[in-house]
């Protein structure tokens, strides 16, 4: 038993950036083993996009990961919440979505969650079933229980503060309204980036608040870097894998990404133990195992999760066919721009570089292409028309010039 626990606590921690509450956790596990009794992890989703990338499965897995070692996931869709817009890390009010949006973007989660959760031991649930009953009475009893002073120790909120930019009171309902979905769904513990650890410790805090005989578990996650290694991944950005993509363009795009990168990918995405990382990292380090090949194994599971194997299988095919005979590859990705654009600005916003000076020594060094032809001047400009354009030898987009 012992050391089954020990086991599943280490596994629950992997990636982890903080866990707050380790000790209810243990409580929790060492429940579900003695009386085969579920308890409730919460991870709230606003639906502020229609499809899910593989950033947004770091949380989902985790939680897939708890429903293994007796988790009830109740995966929350913030539908009303969405509506006002999550204000963390913004320095400008954030435009709310309106709900025909919020509703038509929710349907694609629930399609996509099932590819990586247990349907039995799952409940999507909807935060508007229990704030839109709230009302007047009911919000201004929940503003009671949490002061302004409290919510001014959020750094975006300091940050536009002191800079004398305009934060509106429905963004300080923000917090408030996540951390009573807490207190709604009776969560033992919630999950969420790391950027959202002030928004979960308000849930904490008010299931106190409200007289529940519990304190919510806190396990903050890590946000993914996207392809180019630097930035989050985005859609907005291009340097995202979305995990309703084709076999082939997932497979291809993961193999894009560094040997550095890889093993983040590995940690926070492989169904993979961390004592088999640790001894892939050895067979790289003795000369035992090739990176490609490390890289080639960790690309077809993620295929083969959200298709079969057999597809993974076709997909390593086609890749080591495309590339090992140095042909251009299906376009994995593309991107609408208006004519005149500059390939300095294209570079930066495909998420092929970080920044605009980058950019400028990959075109120095000879690394960027279009149409399979070596770029050299720094100030060109696309006319009307469809590129190809190609950074280093496994990274391209298809580009239409409107």
């Amino acid at each position: 038993m012992e050391q089954k626990i020990s086991i599943a606590l280490k596994e629950i921690a992997r990636g982890a950036n903080e866990i707050i509450g380790l000790e209810y956790i243990e409580k929790l596990v060492r429940k579900y083993y003695e009386t085969n009794e579920r308890f409730i992890v919460k991870a709230g989703f606003d639906p502020t996009a229609p499809d899910l990338h593989l950033g947004h499965t770091v949380l989902i897995q985790k939680l897939a990961l708890l429903q293994q070692y007796g988790a009830r996931v109740k995966f929350l869709i913030g539908d009303f919440t969405a509506m006002i817009g999550d204000p963390t890390g913004k320095n400008e009010t954030r435009k709310p979505l309106n709900r025909e949006q919020v509703l038509e973007n929710a349907k694609t989660y629930e399609e996509q969650i099932y590819k990586i959760l247990d349907q039995k031991h799952t409940e999507v649930c909807f935060n508007s079933t229990w704030l839109d009953a709230l009302g007047a009475k009911g919000i201004i009893e929940l503003c009671a229980k949490f002061s302004v002073a409290r919510m001014l120790e959020r750094d975006d909120f300091t940050k536009r503060y002191k800079e004398n930019r305009p934060i509106s009171i429905v963004e300080f309902l923000y917090p408030l309204l996540q951390g009573y979905d807490s207190v709604a769904m009776d969560a033992d513990i919630e999950l969420g980036g790391n950027d959202q650890k002030f928004n979960l410790l308000v849930g904490r805090f008010l299931q106190r608040a409200y007289g529940l005989n519990k304190e919510q578990s806190v396990i903050t996650m890590p946000l993914l870097e996207g392809l180019d290694g630097v930035q989050k991944m985005s859609k907005s950005l291009g340097n995202y894998v979305g995990i309703t993509e084709e076999p082939n363009a997932m497979f291809g795009k993961i193999m894009s990404v560094s040997d550095d990168l890889m093993w983040r990918y590995y940690t926070l995405l492989s169904a993979k133990t961390l004592e088999e990382i640790e001894d892939l990292k050895h067979g790289i380090l003795n000369q035992t195992l090739h990176p490609k090949a490390v890289k080639e194994d960790l690309a077809g599971e993620i295929v083969a999760r959200y298709y079969d194997n057999e597809q993974a299988i076709k997909a390593k095919e086609q890749f080591s066919k495309v590339f090992g005979a140095n042909l251009l590859p299906e376009i994995l990705l593309e991107s609408d721009f208006d004519e005149g654009v500059g390939i300095l600005d294209v570079l930066k916003q495909i998420g092929f570089c970080p920044s605009t000076s980058q950019a400028r020594r990959d075109i120095q060094g000879g690394g960027v292409k279009i149409n399979q032809e070596v770029v050299k001047n720094e100030n060109y400009r696309f006319v009307k028309g469809n590129y190809v354009i190609q950074l280093g030898k496994k990274r391209f987009m298809k580009l239409n010039i409107n």
